[in-house]
């Protein structure tokens, strides 16, 4: 079985000669204090050599690969790390250790970064998966897909869900910057670029649910990515078929100043242009991202975070043909479509921040930061649509094609819509530690200025008669009978709105540290408030106020060959509504809207186990959540509307489980089980199934290389779920029509070949630190997902389709990674 995964690989691969490589990997990084501060003339050592850090904190150190090594750090005047390390050949690992003055080291314990994650319920990810990983849309949403309880639908998006919740529940942290999703985007293909550019990033923390009272006002869970800093000069570039990334590092001569810079440039084309509808299709995103540090002295630095991204989509659909339907009874809608969309999405973003450390206990930050888009979304697409019969004979040469139609019919779309927003934040942030104790607090004023004009509408003929929508009260039996009324769109928004919110935020939350007889314990206690005004230009001025209690408290028993970890957290989560939750169906603003409320409770395990000699941990959580208050919404592709009505309760409950492991030697694997059961009461009319009520989700990441080639590599990343609810027809009550999209589907398969690695005889004589080649397969089986559906009536009998709006199919790509 240990060779079982080789054999597999195997498969793909045919016809490569082994390479002798060399045996040894790299640790480099820097190392700090208990409040950051880089620290000088550390010793880092292990059986067989060792080395020190320079006045900046800065060390590297070759090690034998492909076997645990234990690694020492030690410094006058703190406690001696050990940390174990078992890397795989040419691996370039970052490691950055802190050191502690107060806390002992027992036995063979090791205090790391990874071990406090765990007792915090925090999942770590490995920034350089993260990059290797294949994906439609690569990066850390990528990743964070194949976790339990993580759901998207649409590989097109970097959106997800988590446990239950939708896409505006969850809280984005960059360097302690909380940033923010498009407000306008309606498809997956629109949105371009994640704002984290995945070059730039050290460490990426994830929790999905049960999180400390310090992360903002959200109900589903928080993403919180750092930056690195630099310790040398380096950059990087990646080039495929469907953009460009470009990074580079440096710093001063006297290492006191540090830059960080990401350029990106993307183009989906290839993936969307392999869909079902023929399209002029023309996408544009770029971005470019900053990253700058000064440290003045050992007390102050100051560092500064900007990002500047443009996304231009620009759309003209010429035909579509979409089979579905049974074997016995095929269908098929063919359109023809006149007009064009063109949406544009700016964003612009900086943030300073200064850290001041008096003493070794103490850490003050302030951060001012703003975040500013202008979005455009017009469009008038006019669709001429039949339904017809394909040919089912697969042995004639028009199979497929279809022989006649019927239903004639049109519909016509126009949009111009508009938004400008404005955030600015001012926060202070604090810690104090001493010992075993940790005080932190914060204290944030936020203002958002949003200026939205929305104007849409939706008109749908069929055999000539043009459909009104299905209103209380009004019936249309055309074209059997004569409908005399005054027309109307079947669908039509309009609305403008110049809306300002002001909101005060703090929190306060203590943990400690602690030994309970011979087992370790650490409980944190928290409490958040929040208020907020909602005024603006004939709206009437609206206050409120919301106050969150949370707690987490971990055990770890000393068992002898049993390395476990306990965790229990509950508490109370309220989401202040935000522009998008503030807006009705219609596009006017509510300010009464209430914050949504949902409390916590998440029971989770940690084992850790050793399995054909190699690191494996099994996690597990179980979590419920009521919710009350809530705000219902429809979701469409990745586009919410909210009723902006709070006359609904909810529950959600579940199962989290993830084994993840070096499945291959010096690889880090995974495989996620989830189950979900999420409902909604509206107006107690009875339980019925959100949106997102995801009942199964099931994540396989692989990494695989060929054991007398390493650098012929191998990553696998699948996914199923099960269908989400929806797809059903404007006007449509959820109370009577409940339907499920089918199953999700879909893996997505990478292979790289490094030519030139640091150990190589080829990078002596050479500009390349490494060089790769690799090919992409997305969606390798190439299953057939669908989104969301389009709901077609045939006037003859006026039967309504469901015809399925599907996502990308297979699709190869080229990719060429180079380190300088």
């Amino acid at each position: 079985m240990k060779a079982l995964p080789h054999y597999l690989f195997l498969l793909f691969c045919f016809g490569v000669a082994p390479a002798l490589l060399a045996q040894t990997a790299t640790l480099k990084g820097i190392a700090f204090d208990q409040i950051n501060i880089p620290l000088s003339d550390v010793n880092i050592s292990y059986a067989d050599g060792g080395t020190l850090t320079d006045e900046s904190g800065f060390y590297s150190l070759e090690i034998p690969a492909e076997r645990v090594i234990t690694v020492r750090f030690t410094h006058v005047g703190f406690k001696t790390l050990e940390v174990k390390f078992s890397l795989q050949k040419n691996e370039l690992f970052e490691f950055n250790p802190v050191l502690n003055t107060k806390i002992e080291q027992i036995s063979e314990v090791v205090i790391s970064s990874e071990n406090q994650d765990k007792i915090e319920g925090i999942v770590s990810l490995n920034p350089e998966t993260v990059r290797k990983i294949p994906g439609a849309n690569p990066g850390v949403e990528n990743l964070l897909q194949s976790l339990p309880g993580v759901s998207s639908n649409n590989e097109l998006s970097t959106q997800y869900a988590v446990r239950g919740g939708n896409y505006d529940e969850n809280l984005v942290y960059i360097n302690d910057i909380e940033v923010y999703r498009p407000f306008l985007i309606r498809s997956g293909q629109q949105e371009g670029l994640s704002i984290v550019n995945s070059d730039l990033v050290r460490n990426i923390d994830f929790s999905a649910g049960g999180f400390q009272a310090k992360y903002g006002d959200k109900l589903s869970s928080v993403l919180d990515i750092t930056y690195r800093r630099p310790v040398d000069f380096a950059a990087s570039a990646d080039l495929s078929l469907l953009g460009v990334n470009f990074s580079a590092e440096g710093l001063s001569k006297n290492k006191k100043f540090t830059a960080l810079v990401g350029a990106r440039y993307w183009d989906n084309s290839l993936l969307v242009n392999a869909k079902q509808t023929e399209t002029n299709y023309k996408p544009r995103f770029t971005d470019l991202q900053t990253y700058f540090t000064y440290t003045f002295n050992s007390k102050f630095e100051l560092d500064f975070l900007g990002n500047i991204g443009i996304n231009r989509y620009s759309y003209q659909p010429q035909t579509r043909q979409t089979n579905f339907g049974t074997l016995a009874d095929p269908i098929a809608l063919i359109v023809a479509y006149n007009g064009q969309e063109e949406d544009k999405y700016e964003t612009n973003f900086g943030a300073i921040s200064g850290t001041y450390k008096p003493n070794g206990n103490l850490n003050l930050k302030l951060t001012a930061s703003s975040y500013h888009t202008q979005e455009q979304e017009h469009y008038d697409i006019n669709a001429q649509y039949a339904l017809g019969t394909p040919n089912t004979n697969i042995r004639d040469d028009s199979g497929g094609e279809v022989d006649f139609t019927r239903a004639i019919g049109s519909q016509l779309t126009h949009a111009r819509n508009n938004l400008d927003a404005l955030i600015v934040n001012i926060q202070h942030k604090g810690q104090y530690q001493k010992g075993s104790d940790q005080l932190d607090w914060g204290l944030k004023y936020a203002r958002e200025s949003i200026r939205d004009r929305l104007q849409e509408y939706e008109i749908i003929d069929s055999a000539g008669f043009s459909i009104r929508p299905p209103l209380e009260g009004l019936t249309n039996q055309q074209p059997y009978e004569a409908f005399d009324a005054p027309l109307e769109p079947f669908s039509s928004r309009r609305a403008q709105n110049d809306v300002l919110i002001d909101r005060v935020s703090g929190y306060l939350q203590y943990s400690k540290l602690l030994n309970w007889n011979t087992a370790k314990a650490w409980y944190n206690l928290g409490i958040r408030s929040q208020l907020w005004t909602v005024s603006g230009q004939d709206i009437a001025s609206k206050t409120q106020e919301v106050v969150s209690p949370r707690g987490q408290f971990s055990l770890k028993p000393n068992w002898k060959n049993t390395d476990m970890v306990f965790r229990l957290s509950a508490g109370m989560y309220h989401q202040p509504p935000f522009y998008r939750e503030l807006r009705d169906m219609q596009g006017q603003v509510v300010p009464d809207v209430k914050a949504q409320q949902s409390i916590h409770l998440v029971a989770g395990n940690d084992w850790s186990f050793k399995l054909w000699d190699r690191p494996f941990t099994l996690t597990n959580e179980a979590y419920y959540k009521f919710l009350s208050d809530v705000n219902t919404y429809t979701l469409e592709n990745v586009r919410i509307r909210y009723r902006a009505k709070n006359d609904a309760e909810a529950y959600a409950y579940g199962f989290d489980l993830r084994l993840s492991g070096e499945f291959v030697p010096g690889t880090e694997s995974w495989i996620s089980l989830g189950f979900l059961k999420t409902e909604e009461n509206i107006q107690n009319r009875g339980y019925i199934s959100r949106p997102t009520d995801q009942l199964l989700k099931l994540g396989f990441l692989f990494q695989d290389y060929v054991p007398t080639i390493p650098d012929l590599k191998l990553y696998l990343n699948m996914v199923y779920q099960t269908g989400l609810p929806g797809g059903s027809p404007n006007y449509a009550d959820p109370y009577i029509y409940q339907t499920r999209l089918p199953f999700y589907f879909r893996a997505d398969v990478g292979f790289a070949y490094t030519i030139i690695n640091p150990k190589s005889t080829f990078e002596k004589n050479s500009i390349f630190k490494e060089l790769s080649l690799g090919l992409e397969i997305f969606n390798i089986f190439d299953r057939k997902n669908s989104i969301t559906n389009t709901f077609v009536r045939d006037a003859a009998t006026q039967q309504q389709y469901a015809v399925p709006n599907y996502l990308t199919p297979r699709v190869f790509n080229l990719k060429l990674r180079a380190r300088f």
